[in-house]
């Protein structure tokens, strides 16, 4: 497991800050990666997102789609997000509530018959 700094080594005049850092969008991901089977996350203008959601449809599976900026706007949203997840680059794939990684994970995993993630079966 990686190495989280502990709540006990915050200062408690940031704690809060660091608590709720654009919790918001955090709670979006943890509300939509709960409902759906394949949630997306990514970002406009990045290639590697769209080969990922191509992929998905490609291979006919549904997925939910979250997108927040490019690479010029709302970095720090996104930053809230793979401070939450530990995950570094977009896409962010989860399937069945399990973080699956990026595209280059959901490559080796898409339409695996042997997978524990049924929503990664597609219908292509």
């Amino acid at each position: 497991m990686r190495n989280l700094l502990s709540p006990d080594a915050i200062h408690p005049a940031i704690s809060n800050g660091v608590d709720t850092y654009h919790n918001d969008i955090v709670q979006e991901v943890i509300q939509a990666v709960a409902a759906n089977g394949v949630v997306v996350v990514g970002m406009k203008q990045n290639p590697v997102v769209k080969k990922a959601r191509k992929s998905l449809e490609a291979a006919g599976i549904e997925f939910t789609y979250l997108e927040y900026g490019s690479y010029t706007s709302q970095w720090h949203q996104r930053l809230a997000i793979k401070m939450w997840s530990g995950w570094p680059t977009f896409p962010m794939i989860f399937a069945d509530q399990t973080l699956i990684g990026g595209n280059a994970e959901l490559q080796k995993l898409i339409g695996t018959p042997d997978t524990n993630l049924p929503s990664l079966k597609g219908h292509a």
